[in-house]
């Protein structure tokens, strides 16, 4: 039963991130109720959705960065649940803003008569546009939905629409959903290949942070491609950080060719890596950006945003929207994403972020130098990925990891990357932590695979 002790919140007075409990296990993980909620989900769900071997936890609740399974267990959230959760689980003012608008208006008619929410938080998105060495904004425009996918398929649909090309240049590790749109942009075989005949095969692949490999392309295929779309640093593909100047030099050959330049922020978008946006770190403005996840912090919505002068590819809506959602611009969702986006610069996250992230990534490299199952650590602010040499040692790690009470995920190449994006309210005390259990976890799994050798 859980007491008043076991819920982080902001103490009384205190305007800022509240401490990060520390893992309370009660028993095995996952617990007997965990297990008996993983059979139940095999008999009711599509196999192909939950993995159920191992088994997992199932989430009771969740606050700030501590989340409670089924079984009264307590863990640390190193995932920000993909990467949403930017001011924590169920952060009260987000909570009470949902709450708020559901009681005034749960739903609207976002494309025919919008909710006032809707205009608010288009108008907020405008304001945050990466203005790079400009004084002042670009004219901006937004396109809201639901998921990222849903994002990065706008943005593709603007693009062809603005140059009249349908080709795309991506990169090898991208990843952009698994809608068929964006599916075609995204890298892995495994989610390509059951649906290849539906792809439109649109997309040419560069290696991620070659600018040589991009110019190759443009020689061979340019006159079909309209645009390039990048994640400034690869997520799922195992938090993958292209040489400094790699999105200064795209922009330039963007410029140069005519193309547009898409930045997939889904997940490093509003405040993960340090600042608002990963592209600010090299002051470059996109044509097109699409953000999600962490965007209202737990709700579900996304945004393609993009200059005037591309969003007016569009015909203008004359009562029937060329492209639109029934949920876009859902007033509970935009109510939190504004609620959100109000915590994450009154507490100051994406500076939060970078400091922190800075330093677990310097205590995770020198924990970390002397071990041979480590490739490499790397990361910008609060997305840090260890490389493992075999991905079985990073998978290994991530399992102990959740018997010691933290929650991470892998990612890249076949797993081979423990991936650390925690909520950017995470306490410096539970994440220095979290570093220190993570390397032992790696060290004794290098340990045990040296001696089964």
């Amino acid at each position: 039963m859980t007491t008043a002790h076991d819920r982080t919140a902001p103490a009384a007075g205190v305007d800022g991130p509240p401490e990060t409990l520390p893992p309370e296990l009660r028993g095995p993980v996952p617990g007997p109720q965990s297990r008996a909620l993983a059979e139940r989900l095999a008999r009711v769900e599509s196999r192909n959705v939950t993995a159920l071997d191992p088994k997992p936890i199932f989430w009771e609740r969740a606050s700030f960065a501590n989340l409670w399974d089924v079984d009264g267990n307590r863990f640390v959230d190193l995932t920000a649940a993909f990467g949403v959760a930017n001011v924590g689980h169920a952060h009260p003012e987000v909570s009470a803003a949902i709450a708020r608008q559901a009681a005034e208006l749960l739903h609207g008619m976002g494309d025919v008569h919008p909710p006032r929410v809707k205009v608010e938080l288009l108008e907020r998105l405008a304001a945050l546009y990466p203005r790079g060495r400009a004084q002042q904004s670009p004219e901006v425009r937004t396109v809201l939905s639901c998921s990222g996918a849903d994002a990065v398929e706008t943005a593709l649909k603007t693009a062809m629409l603005a140059t009249g090309r349908a080709g795309v240049i991506a990169f090898e590790g991208a990843y952009h959903g698994l809608s068929f749109g964006a599916l075609d942009c995204t890298w892995r075989e495994d989610f390509r290949a059951p649906f290849r005949a539906r792809l439109p095969g649109a997309t040419r692949f560069a290696r991620y942070g070659d600018l040589a490999d991009v110019e190759r392309l443009a020689r061979e295929h340019g006159e079909e491609i309209g645009a390039v779309l990048v994640e400034p640093i690869q997520g799922r593909g195992g938090e993958r950080v292209p040489p400094d100047g790699f999105l200064r030099g795209l922009r330039n050959l963007c410029d140069e060719r005519g193309w547009l330049l898409v930045v997939d922020e889904i997940y490093t978008g509003l405040g993960r890596t340090g600042s608002v946006f990963a592209c600010d770190h090299e002051a470059v403005v996109p044509d097109l950006l699409c953000v999600g996840k962490g965007l209202a912090s737990g709700m579900p919505i996304s945004a393609c945003i993009g200059l005037r002068t591309v969003f007016d590819a569009w015909p203008r809506s004359v009562g029937e929207a060329l492209h639109t959602q029934t949920f876009l611009g859902h007033p509970t969702s935009c109510a939190a994403a504004l609620a959100s986006l109000d915590v994450s610069a009154r507490w100051g996250l994406a500076e939060r972020a970078g400091t922190l992230g800075g330093r677990a990534l310097d205590a995770l490299r020198t924990r970390l130098r002397d071990v041979p199952a480590v490739r490499a650590v790397r990361g910008r602010g609060l997305m840090i990925g260890v490389e493992c040499v075999r991905p079985e040692t990073a998978l290994a790690a991530t399992a102990r990891m959740l018997e010691e009470g933290y929650v991470v995920l892998p990612s890249g190449d076949g797993g081979r990357v423990v991936s650390l994006t925690p909520p950017l309210v995470i306490g410096e005390a539970a994440l220095e932590a979290a570093c220190e259990t993570l390397a032992r976890c790696l060290e004794e799994q290098a340990g045990t695979e040296r001696a089964g050798t």
